[in-house]
């Protein structure tokens, strides 16, 4: 099992998971971040961490698709150890449906600098 990021992250961004993750598995993002499935520990502390609850175990129906997002953009995003802010307007976003259609950017974000 490994625990991935769906999309309810788009354009919310927060990043608590980040901070509390022991294995640094996180990656961001131009506005999301995923995590490497090859990397997750399975600890699942950052899944209650997720105000936005976006963080689910592959183990629930239909999250095949995600784990493949998340691995293919983990492979080529830089990592992510330190929390953020939000993106602007994420209160607005959180909870949007069809947010990897309308707003998922393959742009990397800016990780640790």
């Amino acid at each position: 099992m490994t625990y991935v990021v769906t999309d309810n992250c788009i354009k919310c961004k927060y990043t608590d998971c980040v901070e509390v993750c022991p294995v640094d598995c996180f990656y961001e993002g131009e506005n999301t971040l995923v995590i490497h499935p090859d990397e997750c520990i399975d600890c699942g502390v950052c899944e209650p961490e997720c105000p936005a609850d976006a963080i689910r175990p592959d183990t629930e129906p239909g999250m095949e698709s995600w784990v493949e997002l998340n691995r293919k953009y983990s492979e080529i995003w830089p990592v992510i150890t330190q929390k953020k802010d939000p993106m602007p307007e994420a209160e607005k976003y959180d909870g949007e449906p069809g947010k990897l259609e309308k707003y998922f950017s393959e742009k990397p974000g800016e990780g640790d600098q």
